[in-house]
C-alpha cells in the first residue's frame, strides 16, 4: 500500500515529470490526507487508511515557512522552476486559500521572480469564487479531468461529496482559457479510461474547455491498488496527438 505523505506546508524541492524543479506547498496536515477525491492510483493512499492528527498549516505558518524555505534555497543558488501547490490533498479546500495565494506571489515575486506559481487541483471548489479568482492569479491552473464518464469517475476518482461531471466542465470553460487540463490514464480490472469509449467524449469536452495545455500522464508511483498498471506510451501519445490535431498544447508523461 503506498504511504507517500509531504511535509506540511513546504517540502521538496522535487523534480516533477511535467514542471521542473518544483518546491511543494501542502495545505493539508503532513500526518495525514483530507482530499475531496480518493482516487484508487493515489501515491498518498486512501482517505481511510491515512487519518490526520494534526491541523491544517495556518496562512502565516504557509507564508513563514515559504519564506525561510526561499531564503535557504537563494543561498544555496538553485531557485525552484515552480512552486507547487500539491501534497497529501486538495489544496484549494483549504478555507484561506485564496489569501495563502496572495501570500505566495508576493514571496515569489521578491525572492524567484521567474519561478511559476501552480496548483494540482482536481476542481471540486471550482462553486467558491473566491477559489476561482485565486486561480486565474496563478501561472499554472491545473485542473484535473480524467474522463466525462460519471460511472468511471465513481469507480476511480471517487469524489467524498457531490460531483457533477457536466458542472465541472462548464466551470472550467469559464476560466476562458486560462487552465491546464492534467488527465491520467490507467488500466486495471475493468478498467482503461484510454480507449476510444472515454477518449472522444472526454476530447470534445477539452474542446469546449479550449485550455492553454493538456497534460496528460500515466501511474509513476506505487498505488494503493497493486493490481493498476501505466497506459502505454503509444496509447498516451496517440492521445497526445489528438488533442494537438484539435489545436491544443498537449505534452505526454509516461
Amino acid at each position: 500500500m503506498s504511504t507517500v505523505l509531504y511535509e506540511a506546508p513546504v517540502f521538496g524541492p522535487v523534480h516533477s515529470r511535467r514542471l521542473g524543479i518544483s518546491l511543494g506547498i501542502n495545505l493539508m496536515p503532513g500526518d495525514g490526507k483530507v482530499c475531496t477525491f480518493d482516487c484508487i492510483y493515489c501515491e498518498c493512499g486512501l482517505n481511510k487508511d491515512f487519518l490526520p492528527k494534526g491541523k491544517r498549516p495556518t496562512r502565516q505558518e504557509v507564508a513563514e515557512a515559504l519564506e525561510q524555505k526561499l531564503q535557504q534555497m537563494q543561498a544555496e543558488g538553485a531557485m525552484p522552476d515552480v512552486l507547487t501547490f500539491a501534497g497529501n490533498g486538495e489544496p484549494t479546500a483549504h478555507p484561506l486559500f485564496a489569501g495563502i495565494i496572495d501570500d505566495t506571489i508576493r514571496l515569489r515575486d521578491r525572492y524567484c521572480p521567474q519561478a511559476k506559481v501552480s496548483v494540482l487541483s482536481n476542481a471540486t471548489q471550482l462553486h467558491r469564487q473566491d477559489v476561482v479568482e485565486a486561480l486565474r492569479r496563478i501561472d499554472n491552473n491545473i485542473q484535473k479531468l480524467d474522463t466525462v464518464d460519471p460511472v468511471f469517475i465513481r469507480k476511480v476518482d471517487r469524489p467524498t461529496g457531490h460531483y457533477d461531471v457536466e458542472t465541472i466542465v462548464r466551470q472550467l470553460t469559464g476560466f476562458d482559457g486560462h487552465v491546464i487540463i492534467q488527465t491520467m490514464f490507467l488500466r486495471g480490472p475493468q478498467i482503461d479510461n484510454a480507449t476510444e469509449y472515454y477518449v472522444a467524449p472526454w476530447l470534445e469536452a477539452v474542446k469546449a474547455i479550449a485550455p492553454q495545455q493538456v497534460m496528460i500522464y500515466t501511474i509513476d508511483r506505487e498505488t494503493p491498488y497493486p493490481n493498476l498498471s501505466k497506459a502505454p506510451r503509444e496509447v498516451l501519445d496517440a492521445i497526445r496527438d489528438r488533442v494537438i490535431a484539435a489545436g491544443i498544447p498537449c505534452t505526454a508523461s509516461y
